[in-house]
């Protein structure tokens, strides 16, 4: 993928650079604050990759500079500081913003919603990338897909949860429409950021969190407290999100746009090639390594409560906001027709392949 990526470099700097010779070309500095510390790998992977892209594409006239949230103190106001101009750029999530508007969350993912393929295909073909641009102009602010974890798994838990009575009371981190699905059936939902995770569950603060999946999570020690490890429902294609300030945006040469957008979405997909393989590496030597981990499947009684409960709040959203209900309904348009190709190009081929085992 690193080849590939410099192979593209390459190609583009290219076509971008020869018709223009020698014309100097315009020095345009930014910056970009991220909802995650400096060492939360891959999503500030992402950032880093798609900084040195445009830097390097632009002959190093365009360079964007990097602040972790232990730099800017305030993980979850990377909204408010985009808007406002403090920064250029932001690197977060859309369901983070659901206070604010709940036309943020879908951009992000929904439970039982798209897989990350159908989701990518709507943003770039389906009208997605038109209906979270209508979102955020309003808030003088772009949006661009961030990166991709993939199906993410459903969380970690002390106990595990047998029946619906177990969620009752049961103190939770679990941010977005999921959250809100949890808390209808008694769970009681706080989003916590990335760098307290640990210690609120050491703590005590809460009783189970989800996080991404074994590439990330591992690394976060969770399992040496909660270690009830159980598949996922929730976030089966969450995307995180770059943030641009409409004015600083609209001030870029047309060529550092092309650049800017080109980094974006080609580190928003390593991103998700690479946390695939991070996931793939850890849950190969999961249960050697850590035996105490017990990978569950929530019961019927409680997913089927989830989805009762999924299908209450849509409909009670789709009325409050005319703009949530249009995207819903487009990716629900879109969904209907990906997922018979989903069910025989991918459902049915690895079928068959355990079939014939």
């Amino acid at each position: 993928m690193k080849l590939l990526r410099n192979l593209f470099v390459i190609i583009f700097l290219f076509a971008v650079f020869v018709p223009f010779g020698n014309a100097e070309e315009k020095r345009v500095r930014w910056k970009l604050a991220m909802t995650w510390g400096p060492t939360l790998h891959p999503f500030v992977d992402t950032v880093e990759n798609m900084a040195d892209m445009v830097e390097t594409m632009s002959g190093g006239n365009f360079v964007i500079r990097i602040d972790a949230s232990n730099i800017h103190k305030s993980p979850f106001g990377v909204f408010d500081m985009v808007k406002l101009g403090q920064y250029e750029m932001g690197h977060t999530a859309s369901y983070y913003w659901k206070g604010k508007d709940m036309s943020f969350l879908p951009l992000t993912t929904m439970p039982f919603g798209m897989t990350t393929p159908e989701q990518y295909a709507w943003f770039y073909y389906g009208g997605g990338m038109e209906l979270m641009q209508k979102a955020y102009e309003k808030n003088g602010m772009l949006s661009f897909p961030g990166g991709n974890t993939g199906n993410q798994m459903g969380g970690w838990f002390r106990k595990e949860i047998n029946s619906l009575d177990d969620l009752k009371g049961l103190k939770m981190r679990i941010p977005g429409f999921a959250g809100q699905v949890l808390a209808k059936l008694g769970v009681t939902v706080t989003n916590i950021p990335p760098g307290e995770l640990y210690t609120s569950l050491e703590r005590g603060t809460i009783d189970a969190l989800e996080w991404v999946g074994p590439g990330m999570d591992i690394n976060m020690g969770f399992h040496k407290i909660a270690p009830y490890y159980y598949t996922g429902w929730h976030e089966p294609a969450t995307e995180l999100q770059f943030l641009v300030n409409k004015k600083a945006y609209d001030k870029l040469p047309e060529k550092y746009k092309e650049i800017l957008k080109v980094a974006m979405k080609t580190a928003a997909y390593d991103m998700y090639i690479q946390n695939y393989h991070m996931s793939a590496n850890a849950w190969s030597t999961m249960k050697e390594k850590y035996p105490n981990i017990k990978v569950k499947t929530f019961p019927d009684e409680v997913l089927n409560a989830m989805k009762t409960s999924y299908n209450e709040l849509l409909s009670k959203y789709k009325k409050e906001n005319a703009l949530f209900k249009e995207i819903m309904e487009s990716k629900e348009a879109y969904l209907k027709k990906a997922r018979d190709w989903t069910y025989i190009s991918d459902y049915l081929y690895l079928k068959s392949m355990s079939d014939t085992e």
